[in-house]
């Protein structure tokens, strides 16, 4: 049932997406989705969709954690956008509206609380040592506090490639792995 279902959700995201008659603002550079609840204007900010993903590991650790209803419905939406991850060419509206639909299905006082984390590279650099995760190529920390433009010109010139707003596909990768994970002992 599983094995049907989850498609059947990916199918009706990406239908949705299609569907949709709104546009986010086209950012500059980086991660293109906008989010009309979390920031990306702050030295070393995260891109939406990590502060998203290492916000909710956040609050599963406290008084605003993810219900089990809340749970059943952000599995798909963030299985859905690995899923997108994963095949790397994914057209950005599908990403922006998974995204939408992640902070849709989040209460406005957990949104609200990760907005007041205001997280950076150096909390998702720790947030990888302290899980086991290698951080690919280079000291880690070398990037944090420079810009996105700064970031990617180093990065570059390095020939290192990202996504996910510079913290590393990789990285991005596990971090929505360890939600999805989380989501999954809510449901439980």
């Amino acid at each position: 049932m599983k094995k049907i279902f989850l498609p059947l959700v990916f199918l009706f995201t990406l239908a949705l997406a299609a569907c949709s008659g709104t546009a986010a603002p086209a950012p500059t550079s980086g991660d293109v989705y906008v989010s009309q609840n979390l920031s990306t204007d702050y030295d070393g900010a995260l891109a939406v969709r990590n502060q998203l993903a290492l916000g909710t590991l956040e609050l599963n650790q406290g008084d605003l954690a993810v219900s089990a209803e809340q749970a059943q419905t952000l599995i798909p939406l963030w299985q859905g956008l690995r899923s997108t991850q994963q095949a790397g060419g994914s057209a950005q509206a599908e990403v922006s509206a998974l995204l939408t639909q992640i902070e849709s299905a989040m209460t406005p006082e957990q949104l609200q609380a990760i907005a007041a984390m205001k997280l950076t590279q150096p909390d998702m650099q720790a947030w990888a040592t302290a899980n086991g995760i290698p951080m690919g190529s280079g000291t880690p920390g070398q990037g944090a506090g420079m810009s996105p433009e700064a970031r990617a010109t180093k990065q570059a010139a390095e020939g290192v490639t990202s996504s996910g707003g510079g913290s590393g596909s990789k990285l991005s990768a596990a971090l929505i792995d360890a939600v999805i994970a989380s989501l999954e002992a809510q449901v439980k």
